[in-house]
């Protein structure tokens, strides 16, 4: 475990936003993690658990004690007939855990692919891509209760896994309550890999890839290619210019609302899903109000995908929440949707 203080942040959030934590303790181990807890009980100030940092927005300095998580490993715990089950230590990257998987011929996370952030994160926001969710491969993770400094473990059910969420976003609502903001440090998780393996196709980008290439059935490998391609179309590299991904969630609207819309909007882009609702793509919302490649100061709108928020160079934290609000804004005054935002502000 290393303790450092005023610790610059810029280059652990993919937001590239300058700031500092007052005390940053690095975390490499379950033993490390152990000894953080204890010394919590000596720290006014409280704490705060950073991953990969690709899911926040800095508006300032860090009081609060950051304990980022680096804990490495990736294994098979287990291989049955039906299924691999895969484990990685919570502060893998999880993109590289994604590619390390399909090279040991264990396919299922391919949609996954390219998303940026630390497998310990993967479950706290559910990250989904291209028909596939988290919860959808998940088998169960060990935590760390920071309040009690035992170790637990939950299975999918328990971790309560909704659209870009789960119990980790959620504070306790009394002695019993399961809400585990701020309370649970991801240890390691690990993943439920089928051998019957089929191909998830159902988004538009990818059969427009099918149909590229000539390819009606690929394989796992194809699948992961294609959505590195299309991703790397859409997003821009953080290392390069700082974003945190997708801003926004999709928001789920009822049929009726859905038609409202088309009789304004024929173009909307939307989904149906499974218990009936209908997805919006809310990146075509922000882009039909005219958002896309406007600014408030140096955070600006990505112009290849209005999804997307960037830091243009120098970006304070002000400056993208104050982006966030107006977007927000202008599509509820359009659409009467309000656009939930993906990234914790702190």
């Amino acid at each position: 475990m290393i303790v450092a203080q005023n610790v610059p942040l810029q280059s652990y959030n993919s937001f590239g936003i300058v700031a500092k934590a007052h005390t940053l303790v690095r975390i490499h181990t379950e033993a490390d993690a152990l000894v953080a807890q204890l010394d919590l009980k000596n720290c006014p100030e409280g704490r705060c658990v950073l991953g990969g940092g690709t899911n926040i927005v800095l508006t300032g300095d860090v009081k609060p004690r950051v304990l980022k998580v680096e804990i490495a490993g990736r294994q098979l715990v287990s291989e049955t007939e039906k299924a691999w089950t895969v484990e990685a230590g919570a502060g893998e990257d999880w993109h590289d855990f994604v590619t390390w998987t399909l090279s040991q011929g264990w396919p299922g996370l391919e949609n996954l692919a390219l998303i940026p952030g630390s497998v310990g994160a993967s479950p706290v926001q559910n990250i989904g891509a291209y028909g596939v969710e988290l919860q959808d491969r998940f088998e169960s993770l060990d935590a760390l209760d920071l309040d009690s400094g035992q170790i637990f473990t939950l299975n999918a059910a328990q971790c309560a896994f909704g659209y870009r969420d789960s119990v980790f976003k959620h504070a306790s609502s009394g002695p019993n309550g399961m809400g585990l903001a701020g309370r649970a440090l991801i240890l390691r998780v690990r993943f439920y890999l089928p051998k019957a393996w089929k191909p998830v196709l159902g988004y538009l980008d990818l059969e427009r890839k099918m149909t590229e290439t000539g390819i009606q059935q690929p394989n796992a490998q194809q699948i992961y290619d294609w959505v590195c391609d299309i991703r790397r179309q859409k997003l821009p590299d953080p290392k390069v210019l700082g974003n945190a991904g997708s801003f926004f969630k999709n928001p789920t609207v009822t049929p009726e609302q859905c038609a409202d819309i088309i009789a304004r909007d024929p173009k909307v882009v939307h989904y149906p899903m499974p218990d009936g609702t209908i997805k919006l793509a809310a990146g075509w919302l922000i882009d039909a109000c005219g958002w896309k490649g406007k600014s408030v100061g140096n955070a600006a709108v990505y112009e290849k995908q209005a999804l997307v928020l960037v830091n243009r160079g120098g970006a304070t934290g002000g400056e993208v929440v104050t982006l966030a609000k107006a977007i927000q804004t202008s599509v509820y005054e359009r659409f009467g949707i309000r656009l939930e935002p993906e990234p914790v502000v702190i």
